[in-house]
């Protein structure tokens, strides 16, 4: 609490304060960082250490992904998801070929085109499907299609889980994409921003290795570290040079034990998936209040409903900021830190303002 006599600059900032819209459903992302990150990032901050990922907490990050997914893959990590992402595209195909993926991924939608800047060209094959799942009907036009100089064949798959919309593909449906993309000898990407949340409605991330994935990116600040993401490498031919590759892209950080260690705070003991449960519990909570229709199904962490321009603004107004999402529809997401008071203050307003 400022005390004495406020400068002007002092003035602005606790006006702007008061003024402040609660962000408490705008995204998982604005979230705090949970105890467990924290404090595995106090626990790293001993000591002196070698750098660029080769310490032993970066090896202890790894091992900790590689229990939780049952494998011997190679992991790197990264800043963030856009990161991950393109540079695993990158990875994946030549500049001059293309990647399929729902036509609302988060690569094809908000990374400002760095799939296609990191991979120095890549494009994207945007496909349909209800509520962010690709319908694997659309597969088989962009496979079938001859090879020519004049457009951007795919060379890769990119699936998510759990969904841009909340949704949650079970394994068969992912396998159902995955088996016919394999068979032309393409490869696979999966972006796991919100993975937890995945795992925790069901999904088994024990076999997503079993599917013919080539990397996965296993998302760790919406599931409540800080800025990290974990790069797992399935298939052991992209590893060649891959810290090469992150180097180059300003992703090979030299302390990298701080983007490590929150993976041990959160996987160790199972605060991952705990947390997501919670999570999804909210949402599920928050869906049970809604008053206006509901979009997509509530599968993950997600809430999306059906709001009118001027009903977004009144709730804007009363205090609670939330975005209107690609499809016009209005999205409210929950976080490990979102509470049941906070739900049902916010239900509270949705039916004032109905």
């Amino acid at each position: 609490m400022l005390e004495g006599p406020k400068t002007g600059f002092q003035a602005g900032v606790i006006g702007s304060i008061r003024r402040m819209a609660r962000y408490d459903f705008a995204s998982d992302n604005t979230a705090p960082a949970t105890p467990e990150a924290m404090n595995a990032l106090v626990a790293a901050n001993t000591g002196v250490t070698s750098g660029y990922g080769s310490d032993h907490i970066s090896r202890a990050g790894a091992d900790a992904v590689r229990a939780l997914l049952d494998t011997d893959a190679s992991v790197r990590f990264v800043a963030s998801g856009t990161a991950a992402n393109a540079i695993s595209l990158a990875t994946l195909c030549q500049p001059f070929e293309g990647v399929l993926c729902h036509q609302h991924s988060h690569i094809a939608t908000d990374e400002t085109g760095a799939p296609g800047f990191f991979g120095h060209g890549l494009g994207m094959i945007p496909l349909a499907g209800a509520s962010g799942r690709i319908d694997p009907a659309g597969l088989a036009a962009p496979l079938a299609a001859p090879d020519q100089p004049h457009w951007q064949a795919p060379a890769a798959l990119s699936v998510t889980n759990a969904t841009e919309y909340g949704t949650v593909y079970s394994v068969a449906e992912l396998k159902a994409l995955i088996d016919p993309v394999k068979a032309k000898g393409y490869r696979v990407h999966f972006d796991g921003a919100r993975l937890a949340n995945a795992a925790a409605a069901g999904f088994d991330l024990k076999a997503i290795q079993g599917l013919g994935v080539d990397i996965l990116v296993v998302g760790g600040t919406k599931s409540g570290m800080t800025p990290s993401e974990a790069v797992v490498i399935f298939n052991p031919a992209l590893a060649h040079r891959f810290d090469a590759r992150l180097k180059q892209s300003g992703q090979l950080p030299s302390k990298g034990r701080f983007y490590a260690a929150p993976f041990i705070g959160m996987l160790e003991g199972g605060a991952f998936v705990r947390h997501a449960a919670h999570a999804n519990a909210m949402a599920r909570r928050l869906a049970a209040l809604m008053p206006f229709p509901l979009a997509h199904p509530v599968e993950a962490n997600a809430v999306f409903v059906e709001m009118d321009e001027p009903t977004l603004q009144r709730l804007h107004a009363a205090g609670w900021f939330v975005y209107r999402f690609i499809d016009g529809s209005v999205r409210f997401m929950c976080s490990w830190a979102t509470t049941a008071e906070a739900v049902d203050e916010l239900g509270e307003t949705l039916k004032k303002i109905s």
